[in-house]
This record gives C-alpha cells, structure tokens and sequence, in this order.
C-alpha cells in the first residue's frame, strides 16, 4: 500500500491509499474554495449524561446530487470534485461539512472505490483489503490527536437509512468523549468482570453465540452470528476470534481473510430479500459500523473493578433497517423515546435466512 497525503483548496486533508507502490498523486484542487467555517459544538445532556453535537452549518450541505455532479467520483476536466486526481483506489479527506471539528474531534469522508456505480459488496478481495488498511491507518492517525478518546469508522448504505451521496463511501468520526453505547458496554465489561472473578464478558459471549443456532458463518479466524437480543431485524455481529481493542490489534492472518468474510457478509444482505428486494427496491440499506475500545483512559462503572483496553473486543455490528420486503423498520414510540427496542424478527429465524442466501 502506498500513501500520499496533499490538501484540498480549502486546506483540508485528503489521503490517497493506493494498491500499487509507484502511483504518482500530484494534482492540484483547482476550485476556487473558501477556508472552511464549522460551527461544531459539543453539548452535554444534564439528565442522560451523554453529548449531543451541534453544527448547524450542515444543513447547508450537498443533497442528492445528479450522479454527473457527485463530490466523491474523481475529478474530470473542468468538472472538479472533492478528488483532484482523474481515479483513485481508496481516497479518505476531511468532512466539507462536519459534525466534529477542532477541538470537538474530526470527521472524514472514506471513498471506497471511484466507481459511482458500485457498493462496497462489488469489491474485490484486494480492493476491500485496501479499504482495511484504510481504516487501520486513520485509525492510528486519529488516536493520537489530543482531543480524541474514539475512533468510529462506520458505512451508510442506502437512501432510507438517511445517506444524501449515492457513492460507495463510509466516514469516520473521531469523538473527544466515549460514546454512551462504549460506556454501557464497558459498564458491562466490569460487572461482568467482577460478577465471575475475572473473566471476560466478550469472550464468553462469542462462545455461547459460537455454539448455538445463530451463527451465520465462521472461518478460522471470523465468527459472524445474530446477537440473542438483536435489536433490529436483521443484524449480524462480527468478530475476530483472536480478541483485540481495535483495528491495530489484528494480525496478518485475521487482516487477510478479513475480506472474504465480510464481502460475503454484504452479499448475504443484498440476497435477504430476494435480489434487491420487491420490484424497483433498491438494494438492502445497512449500516456497518466498527466498534474499538477509547484511546484515553477507561474506568469501571462505581464499584466495580475497573477494566483496560484489552479487555474490549474489537467487532463489527452490521444491520438494516428492512424487515421485509417492501417494509422498514421505523423508531417509534418506545425506540425513540425509551430506548426500548421492539424486533418483529426473531434472531433464530434471521440466522437461518442469512444462512439460506449463502453464495453456492
């Protein structure tokens, strides 16, 4: 892999990760771009505890472009993009509009492939890997930033799920705080950890869910499977069966067979519904999302033993908001206002249907 840093007009960053070790990335952004302005401000919720960012110059961000006016695909002639160079592997570049900025942490924009018209399942195996090595680095990157405590790389797919670029892209956001799902699942972690002597609430999970009846796929490395209390109706964790905190941690045998699993994963998505679900539905909307212990200091949850980063286990939660065909998933009334998750589809059944639409 090779990595060639340069910045936007405006003085944004932007990273070219490429497959090849003699690509040469030297255009220059030739739109006429103002310093960018955020208004980015972090605020703590006095009754929950948690934080609610306000950034109120995103409402002035793109909206479902014309597919000849995407920001993301590769700049050509005078139409300029986001991306300088006429192709690109994988591209990652600050946020025009982000919802973290300065001191209230980074977000970045991380383009898959150039091609407008593909997804992340379209990848080949190379090219996903490419993507992980991506994550990895920025990962690394972001951690030693002195405002970030976590790194969250994560994909939108889909028009339903609130995506405005129909390009294959996912982002990354660094917080300056532990996000309120980390901390209730370190919460869990120390209890755990204290309840038993010790042992590790991770580890036991993957070890129930291993044996049982929810397993979707497992290699030598991967186990991928539907949570006994999935919050939606179909959703599939993945983890790496050596436990690391975060993407750094994986070693090269878990990293290599990493795009096999997850590619078939995505595919398995497209394949639940039928392909691409009821006449004229697009293909399943998701959301797959990295979850990697805090970079600053953990603390137990009062009056429990306190836990450390190794103690967490890096894993992927992948999910969509589709319950059947032609049908979503909507927060309503006991979602949105108490957290109470209802699932129409029992995790068995969910298992078995991602098991079914497996590639012969």
């Amino acid at each position: 892999m090779k990595k060639t840093s340069t910045r936007l007009a405006d003085g944004r960053e932007l990273i070219y990760y490429d497959a090849r070790d003699d690509a040469v990335r030297d255009a220059i952004d030739r739109r006429p771009l103002d310093p960018i302005s955020t208004t980015s401000e972090i605020r703590r919720d006095p009754l929950l505890g948690d934080a609610v960012a306000i950034a109120s110059h995103r409402q002035g961000r793109t909206y479902h472009p014309p597919a000849d006016e995407c920001p993301l695909c590769p700049s050509e002639g005078e139409r300029l993009s986001e991306v300088p160079d006429s192709s690109y592997d994988v591209v990652v570049f600050e946020n025009r509009f982000p919802s973290l900025a300065g001191d209230a942490g980074r977000c970045e924009v991380v383009c898959f492939t150039s091609d407008h018209d593909s997804s992340f399942a379209d990848l080949t195996e190379a090219q996903a890997g490419l993507v992980l090595d991506a994550w990895t680095d920025r990962t690394a990157e972001l951690s030693h930033l002195p405002s970030v405590e976590q790194v969250f790389c994560f994909e939108n797919r889909g028009a339903e799920i609130g995506v405005t670029l129909g390009h294959p892209h996912g982002q990354i956001y660094a917080y300056p705080f532990v996000t309120p799902r980390t901390s209730l699942m370190l919460r869990s972690l120390a209890a755990h950890k204290a309840a038993t002597g010790g042992r590790n609430l991770f580890d036991d999970v993957v070890a129930e869910e291993s044996a049982g009846e929810r397993v979707v796929l497992e290699t030598a490395h991967w186990v991928a499977f539907v949570p006994y209390s999935a919050h939606w109706p179909y959703e599939v964790h993945l983890y790496p069966k050596r436990r690391v905190p975060d993407l750094l941690g994986l070693d090269e045998a878990a990293r290599t067979e990493f795009p096999q699993v997850y590619l078939e994963l995505l595919r398995r998505f497209d394949r639940i519904f039928g392909e691409g679900g009821a006449e004229g539905e697009a293909l399943t909307p998701y959301i797959a999302a990295w979850h990697q212990a805090p970079f600053g200091t953990i603390e137990g949850a009062e009056g429990y033993t306190a836990v450390n980063r190794d103690d967490f286990a890096l894993h992927l939660e992948l999910f969509t908001i589709r319950r059947t065909s032609g049908k979503l998933k909507f927060l309503a009334g006991s979602e949105s206002g108490m957290s109470v998750f209802i699932n129409d589809v029992p995790p068995e059944a969910a298992a078995q249907r991602l098991r079914e639409v497996a590639s012969s």
